[in-house]
């Protein structure tokens, strides 16, 4: 059974149902885990209207580009977890010591319990199904609470959830619902969103000792060597730019390009986002959004090579260049998360590295080089969470690879494994017979039994 909370009270007897589903074992078998993964699948593959729909009215990006960014990557994700689901399950031996022989020796992983899925509005279907695919993968309950600023969402997966996926329950509301959904002591929390919320949430959570995992963000930067192809890194990094307009955690929020290509990689910039953007203003989700984007773009300093300012009546705001903006800006301090490209001229790679690690550690980070030598010191020197090298964004599809940040861009990871071992817990487990009950292990530690003993450790 799925559940729909729209109010408050409402909310202690979701959980308290969900908690009686979950002890009753319901979730632990294998078929049930895959029948849910195809619900999820049937939902996303025959319902694509009706979220493409949703998502382009709450963020007008486009059905297209609604499905291509949120649906298609989401059913990739449930596609790979029944492709391994049997494995990811099956218990994993490791080596038993001498003093615990004659034993046998496994990792067992089993679910956490029912688990809260804490989603953005920016990808808002792709960010609220993709954390659920791993927690049902690891035989989890799941309470999601979908973004109130993008309602429409919001309200069709309330709606259309409870036709695919037992052991669910959307929770729609603002920050008063999260918060009573934390106090309701939940065995994990999975949040996406700015760093400044995530403390909120970690605080409530630490009250539970609820364990967290933390899809962060940051200043993600991309490093321009005179040795690429400025041409393409410009093209690839306008496109991480022009994508949802900017408001994804891993865009490319500002470039640093060494200082004898800056000029021919500006022209290149100039000439792609003309392409790629047609001269027409990018959308932005909300009025506050756009005086926030304004207000960077008025305090920046530096030289506007294109764009200006969001416009509030119509939320659009035009791609924006600014070369050399000032450090101090708040432009080169905040998380942009919109259509503003701050280009700062460098002296060399070590130059860039040395900018990039004065700051917080990026959730990724970009590097244009043809250089085997330079993407090796970039790679040793520089902590992200994931790293991209001649192109922008491309490793969030990767299933295969973890997706989370490091330091204050985020702890713990998801996608593939990754996320199935999130939501699981690794239970050690020891089996030991009867027939032989070896002598040397119980005390007193005296005489050969002491000698022996000493030699073994």
């Amino acid at each position: 059974m799925t559940t729909t909370a729209s109010a408050a009270r409402t909310i202690p007897q979701t959980v308290e149902h969900l908690r009686a589903v979950f002890d009753a074992g319901t979730t632990r078998p294998l078929i049930w885990r895959r029948r849910q993964l195809e619900g999820l699948r049937r939902l996303l593959t025959e319902q694509r209207p009706a979220l493409a729909e949703a998502i382009d009215a709450d963020l007008r990006r486009g059905r297209f580009e609604a499905a291509l960014f949120d649906l298609v990557p989401t059913v990739a994700e449930v596609d790979h977890a029944l492709k391994h689901l049997r494995g990811w399950m099956r218990p994993q031996r490791v080596p038993t010591p001498l003093l615990a022989e004659p034993g046998r020796s496994w990792v067992q992983r089993e679910p956490l319990g029912v688990v809260l899925v804490i989603s953005p509005w920016n990808y808002p279907v792709h960010l609220a199904l993709a954390p659920m695919v791993a927690a049902l993968a690891a035989g989890d309950c799941v309470v999601l609470k979908p973004s109130e600023l993008a309602p429409t969402v919001s309200a069709v997966l309330a709606r259309l959830l409870p036709e695919y996926v037992e052991g669910t329950a959307v929770v729609v509301g603002a920050a008063d619902e999260t918060m009573q959904l934390i106090d309701q002591g939940l065995d994990h929390v999975f949040f996406t969103g700015s760093p400044a919320v995530g403390r909120i949430i970690m605080r409530a959570a630490s009250e539970h000792l609820t364990p967290v995992t933390l899809e962060l963000g940051g200043k993600s930067p991309a490093v321009v060597s005179r040795s690429a192809n400025l041409r393409v890194a410009a093209k690839r990094i306008a496109f991480g730019k022009v994508t949802n307009s900017g408001q994804t955690c891993i865009a490319p929020d500002y470039v640093l390009v060494e200082r004898s290509v800056r000029d021919e990689f500006l022209r290149h910039l100039d000439e792609v986002v003309e392409q790629l953007t047609g001269g027409a203003p990018l959308p932005i989700v909300s009025e506050r959004h756009a005086d926030r984007l304004s207000k960077l773009v008025a305090s920046a300093g530096g030289e506007r090579m294109r764009g200006g300012p969001a416009d509030r009546n119509a939320l659009t705001m035009p791609f924006t260049v600014i070369a050399d903006p000032l450090e101090d800006a708040d432009v080169m301090a905040e998380e942009i998360f919109g259509p503003v490209l701050p280009v700062v001229t460098v002296d060399g790679l070590d130059d860039a590295i040395a900018r990039i690690r004065s700051g917080g550690r990026p959730l990724a980070a970009y590097l244009f080089t043809r250089d085997g030598r330079e993407q090796r010191r970039f790679l040793d020197r520089v902590s992200a969470g994931g790293v991209t090298i001649n192109h922008t964004m491309l490793h969030l599809q990767v299933p295969g690879l973890p997706f989370g940040g490091v330091g204050t861009s985020g702890t713990g990871n998801y996608h593939g494994r990754w996320g199935f071992e999130t939501f699981s817990h690794a239970k050690a487990v020891l089996r030991q017979g009867t027939r032989f009950d070896l002598p040397l292990l119980y005390p007193p530690y005296v005489g050969r039994r002491r000698r022996v003993l000493e030699r073994m450790l």
